[in-house]
């Protein structure tokens, strides 16, 4: 287990000796050289998807700092953003004040959609399909003995008549305990295996046999609490929570509050070879459960004064099976984490989540998001403009102190430090 998470200087050491500085804070079991590079062999690579002609690097960061329900925690993060792993890293160190984050996560929990169609009596149908659910739950968990072998399997049936602006719909529901999987695989399948069955019982067919991503059944929560003193006064705080409070009425600022959550939750998903495109869905919709599109969390101030903010979404994310097993990269990630189960990975994720979510929201309510995020950014726009080894850092520093993160400019810095050597 990790001694601590509290890595200071990490970004001052080489990219070896930063490695090195990780696997001595987990204990010395850590493998991390499938890091280097892409991670992962053209040969590997081919095995994963179809008409494979090369890869993207994605660089992976960590994220240190993290406290997660009292344990110290290392978090892998691949972004291609910069200021992100520094921003969640900060109010990481923020938090470690009142004890870190705070998380609990329900049982894992996915759900499988079976539409049936051309049904004459569908409210008859909806009550004959619940008459034969324990026949139904049966049948599902013979799909996946070893499922059910581990704790896992079908644990309840729903069956939603669906008024739509199209159409009236039967759709039933399919609940399943995926344990540690991500579960798409297992639900599918059973899907399939009880759509004949439940055609059958409502006189009719079915059509689309397939998991829903609104996993809301499977949800993450995470809270924080910080000292006015760590964010700049109790002025910030107030400003932080008009920010967040305009972020729930309205969702044009909700849809730019939200990215800055994914901007954490992605990195850590990705990089433990999760999948993104899953949890950004569940997310995003389960931002719009109440019919309209709102920020997932919530900044409050409690009777002290401090900064409270909290985060609730689904979080479908497991440690058996897909790119999490397959990928070198992803398995050295999850090592990182050193967690056993899928829901420890799902808090950990979420607690970075807000960790982000609450950098954002600061850097609006005091200087301006683009302040610090530019500065991290000017190293990529140096690098564009043709800098390179130290030119690097002194194109970026000089365009920063111009307040011009600008190609342009860069590159004419770049000519002027070229010509005076």
């Amino acid at each position: 287990m990790a001694t601590t998470s509290r890595l200071s200087g990490l970004r001052n050491l080489s990219v070896d000796d930063r490695r090195a500085a990780v696997t001595d804070a987990v204990g010395g079991n850590l493998d991390l050289a499938s890091l280097a590079g892409n991670g992962l062999s053209t040969e590997q690579a081919d095995r994963m998807i179809e008409n494979v002609i090369g890869q993207i690097g994605i660089p992976v960061g960590v994220a240190t700092n993290v406290i997660v329900n009292g344990r110290e925690v290392l978090v892998p993060m691949a972004t291609e953003e910069p200021s992100v792993i520094a921003a969640a890293s900060n109010i990481a160190r923020m938090s470690r004040r009142f004890g870190g984050i705070i998380t609990r996560s329900s049982e894992p929990l996915m759900q499988a959609q079976v539409q049936l169609l051309d049904v004459t009596d569908i409210n008859g149908a909806r009550a004959r399909i619940l008459e034969a659910k324990d026949e139904i739950l049966a049948l599902a968990d013979a799909q996946d003995p070893k499922l059910v072998e581990v704790g896992g399997g079908a644990r309840d049936l729903l069956v939603r008549i669906v008024q739509g602006v199209l159409d009236t719909h039967l759709v039933v529901h399919l609940v399943v305990n995926v344990g540690d999987a991500m579960g798409a695989n297992a639900v599918n399948t059973m899907a399939e295996a009880i759509a004949p069955r439940l055609a059958a019982i409502a006189q009719g067919r079915s059509l689309l046999r397939i998991l829903t991503n609104l996993a809301d059944m499977r949800v993450t929560r995470a809270r924080l609490t910080i000292h006015p003193d760590e964010v700049g006064g109790a002025e910030v705080i107030a400003n932080m929570i008009a920010g967040a409070n305009l972020a729930y009425d309205d969702p044009y600022r909700a849809a730019t509050h939200n990215k800055g959550i994914m901007n954490g939750i992605s990195a850590v998903v990705l990089a433990t070879g999760n999948d993104t495109r899953a949890v950004e869905a569940g997310a995003h919709s389960y931002a719009a459960r109440d019919g309209q599109y709102r920020a997932l969390s919530r900044f409050e101030q409690d009777a002290e004064g401090n900064l409270v903010a909290t985060l609730e979404l689904p979080m479908a994310v497991g440690l058996v099976g897909g790119a999490t097993k397959s990928h070198p990269a992803a398995r050295a990630a999850v090592a990182m984490t050193e967690v056993s189960t899928a829901r420890e990975l799902a808090e950990i994720v979420v607690a970075v989540g807000l960790a982000q979510n609450v950098a954002a929201v600061r850097a609006l309510a005091a200087e301006g998001i683009q302040r610090g995020h530019m500065g991290l950014h000017a190293r990529n726009v140096a690098v564009a403009a043709g800098a390179t080894g130290a030119e690097v850092d002194a194109v970026a520093a000089a365009i920063v102190e111009r307040r011009a993160v600008r190609a342009d400019v860069a590159e004419s810095v770049l000519a002027e430090l070229r010509s005076n050597q």
